[in-house]
């Protein structure tokens, strides 16, 4: 190897470690800075100005997530899909809604639990609601659009959970979907783990060291996390706000009717880029003319069926299992754009 592909492949090594979301903040306000200066500034101040403005709700959703890390509490999950599978649909549907769990240990848990034999039922259940909804969402959500969209938007991931756990229950005796998972998929990860030795929840943690240290790692892990979709998302939204026209939004999904929700539930997908970062996103959208119905489906669309994610569902399972994910995922997010609309109407 030469030294010009020598410093070509160590280059590239730096390149890859690079943190994607602070390494696309930094080209974009580079870029914006170099284009037009003036945009530049006035972006720092729009994404300056939201941090501050949502800066309470997350310190509230760090601490928690730290606590939930270094009490042990996520542990909970491997009791969730015990016990008889009618009971254990909605105790899943329950625990995604309100599971702090980490986005790493979804995938390697959901075949972990799979390979263990776990019935498809409830790890669906659990599936389509924990991306939607956990409490550090919920205060996200509710900094940005409000209370009742936060309410809102958890009683539909746990609805949506439901109508996934319980209609694949019906399903459960088809050939389809009686082995779910694709040949040669096994166990493992940072989920698995939990499921075969779940610890002992210390709620009082501090008078461990370890969970102590636990806490903080867990705290800035989180801190860091949430802060660097914040910061995309923001800056993201100060270029829509400046650039992109108010009446191609309205025109799009703007009337809050079914097809401008089913075009916002279809869009949802690609454009989503982190279940944290389209909170603010989807706030701005509605500022400037989305109905919120249509936000309504867009979030729930994206937050299941977003690309990363999808694409981890279809290297897991087989093409009838994911097609039934996709489609309780699209059919639940029009439901509750459409019920959500209907609610801000009335």
């Amino acid at each position: 190897m030469t030294v010009k592909q020598t410093i070509t492949y160590q280059t590239w090594q730096v390149i890859t470690k690079v943190d994607k979301a602070w390494f696309a903040s930094a080209l974009i306000f580079g870029l914006i800075g170099t284009v037009v200066p003036v945009q530049f500034f006035l972006s720092l101040k729009f994404v300056s100005d939201a941090i501050i403005q949502i800066l309470p709700f997350l310190l509230l959703a760090v601490s928690f997530a730290a606590y939930a890390g270094a009490s042990g509490m996520d542990n909970l999950i491997a009791k969730v899909f015990s016990g008889h599978i009618l009971l254990a649909v909605p105790m899943a549907a329950l625990f995604g809604a309100f599971s702090p769990f980490c986005s790493c240990g979804v995938i390697p848990l959901i075949a972990a639990l799979l390979f263990m034999g776990v019935p498809l039922a409830p790890i669906m259940a659990f599936w389509l609601a924990s991306p939607l909804m956990d409490p550090t969402m919920f205060m996200i959500t509710t900094g940005e659009l409000g209370s009742e969209f936060a309410i809102a938007k958890t009683i539909a991931a746990i609805s949506i959970g439901l109508m996934g756990g319980f209609g694949t229950l019906i399903l459960s005796t088809t050939a389809l979907i009686k082995n779910p998972l694709r040949d040669g998929v096994g166990n493992g990860g940072c989920g698995a783990s939990q499921v075969r030795t779940p610890n002992n929840v210390q709620w009082i943690f501090w008078t461990d060291f370890d969970r102590r240290l636990k806490f903080v790692t867990e705290g800035r892990k989180s801190g860091l996390f949430l802060l660097k979709w914040l910061l995309l998302a923001y800056l993201l939204e100060s270029l829509m706000v400046a650039y992109v026209p108010p009446v191609w939004i309205a025109q799009a999904a703007g009337d809050g009717g079914v097809l401008s929700i089913f075009i916002a539930s279809i869009i949802g997908v690609p454009a989503y880029l982190n279940g944290y970062a389209a909170v603010p996103l989807v706030s701005g959208l509605i500022q400037s003319g989305m109905a919120q119905g249509a936000g309504m489906a867009f979030l729930i669309a994206g937050g299941v069926t977003s690309l990363p994610a999808a694409i981890a569902v279809f290297a897991l399972v087989r093409i009838p299992v994911f097609l039934l994910y996709i489609g309780f995922s699209l059919v639940g997010a029009m439901a509750a754009g459409l019920l959500y609309q209907s609610w801000v109407v009335l």
